[in-house]
């Protein structure tokens, strides 16, 4: 990791040096933002209070030959003992833009499922991703796979097409093929993933979107079956899921909404590296069976445009695919850019837990970000 972040650090010396560069090198930009949190829980059995480095990331991305895109990103977090916090690439691809109706992106980046997923955590809204995504988009992951940022590595095909007579496109759809297996790890299986969805925006601001997912998660280690028997070998989980999106932006407000339902088991523990013992257990979570499912709803609302805004968000979601482990998020808050490039925002949140032994609690969260 040193090793990627001296080479980040050498080529911005380069760029502020004024020396002479090639004029593809004079194409890359060098960017990043930070994201620092206070957060109190009022949990009976686990309360906390603390400051938190929730994240930093550092980028560099370009054009070659003006068809050709490239992006390397890296993410700090404040814990680094294991490979689900330590700092870690989260994107590295190469797309041919050529065209806006075929777009072709190799490397590692954001699997194509659901609106939310694809935002960066600046622009999404609220303190945390709505619970379908962190669950089903590989971000810690209802599999049992370790935390990716809702990324994979693959190829994809994208585009936008069926042009208005005002020049909009009205359609757009993407298509990938990934490991299945979250970022920096090869295919255990040798099963792909392939994820896509395709969206009608039928009037300037809407989008109306469908989304599929189908493939497996693996784990090559040891397991023990209900009745006793004992395997060893790699152990393949099957993933199903869908999800249905509607979004509208207009004059400074956001209004989105987004449904996902899984099928298929998870681990019973989590992925953190392939040295640890917790990580060769390929056992199976059966507790939570083969069905999840969630639903989101929200609203940002400008109090002053573009620069204060009040929000609130529904965030349910199923672990067992029924209301028996239900979580539901009730939050309210706001935000206000002091500049495009400084965020303050405050949240609070209640929550109702039937799967957790403290059942209601409140949670209230305050963010600085910062871009540069």
């Amino acid at each position: 990791m040193r090793k990627y972040l001296a080479l980040l650090l050498l080529s911005a010396m380069t760029l502020t040096a004024g020396a002479q560069t090639p004029k593809w090198v004079n194409n890359v930009k060098l960017s990043g933002y930070g994201m620092t949190q206070y957060q109190y829980v009022d949990k009976k059995n686990a309360k906390s209070n603390s400051f938190n480095l929730r994240l930093a990331r550092i980028s560099l991305d370009g054009r070659v030959l003006s068809d050709w895109y490239w992006k390397a990103q890296i993410q700090f977090n404040g814990n680094t003992s294991n490979l689900g916090s330590s700092p870690k690439v989260v994107d590295l691809f190469v797309e041919w833009q050529h065209f806006d109706w075929l777009r072709i992106k190799m490397g590692q980046f954001k699997n194509p499922f659901s609106y939310e997923n694809p935002m960066n955590p600046l622009d999404q809204g609220f303190m945390s991703y709505s619970q379908i995504i962190t669950q089903l988009t590989n971000f810690t992951g209802r599999d049992g796979s370790h935390s990716s940022n809702g990324r994979d590595i693959g190829l994809q095909f994208q585009g936008d097409f069926l042009k208005n007579s005002n020049g909009r496109n009205l359609l757009h759809y993407q298509v990938g093929v990934f490991n299945g297996q979250g970022i920096n790890v090869k295919d255990v299986d040798q099963q792909k993933n392939v994820i896509g969805g395709v969206w009608v925006m039928p009037v300037k601001g809407m989008r109306l979107g469908w989304f599929g997912w189908t493939g497996s998660y693996a784990r090559k280690g040891a397991w023990t079956d209900p009745d006793g028997s004992t395997h060893s070998g790699v152990r393949s989980l099957q993933q199903r899921r869908y999800a249905f999106s509607a979004e509208y932006l207009k004059d400074d407000w956001t209004f989105r909404t987004e449904y996902a339902h899984q099928t298929g088991y998870g681990f019973k523990n989590r992925y953190q590296d392939a040295d640890e013992a917790s990580s060769n257990n390929a056992d199976i979570n059966y507790t939570n069976g083969d069905k999840a499912q969630g639903v989101y709803a929200l609203v940002i609302a400008p109090v002053i445009k573009n620069k204060f805004h009040a929000k609130a968000r529904y965030d349910m979601y199923q672990p067992s695919g029924d209301a028996s482990l239900q979580k539901t998020n009730y939050e309210v808050g706001l935000d206000y850019m002091f500049t495009k490039n400084i965020l303050l925002s405050g949240e609070y949140c209640y929550t109702h837990d039937r799967g957790s032994a403290d059942h209601d609690y409140n949670t209230i969260d305050i963010q600085v970000s910062y871009r540069f």
